[in-house]
C-alpha cells in the first residue's frame, strides 16, 4: 500500500485524548485522503478534489449543524 504523508489542521491544536480530528493526505494526485487521527491504521476516505471542495464549503456553510 503506498505511503500517504497525512497532516492535521492547525485549528486542532495538541491531541489530547478523547480530541476528535481528521487528518488529510497532502501528497495523493487526483484525490484527497481522510483519516481518523485517533486510529491512523484504519482505512481513509478518498474524495475527489471537486467533492472535497464542496464538502468544505458545506462544513463552512454551517450546513452539518444541527
Amino acid at each position: 500500500m503506498r505511503h500517504f504523508e497525512f497532516k492535521k489542521s492547525s485549528y486542532s491544536g495538541p491531541d489530547p485524548a478523547g480530541q476528535e480530528c481528521v487528518e488529510v493526505a497532502v501528497n495523493v494526485p487526483g484525490t484527497v485522503r481522510v483519516r481518523d487521527s485517533k486510529n491512523p491504521d484504519s482505512p481513509a476516505l478518498a474524495f475527489t478534489p471537486v467533492e472535497w471542495t464542496h464538502f468544505q464549503r458545506a462544513l463552512a456553510a454551517g450546513d452539518f449543524v444541527n
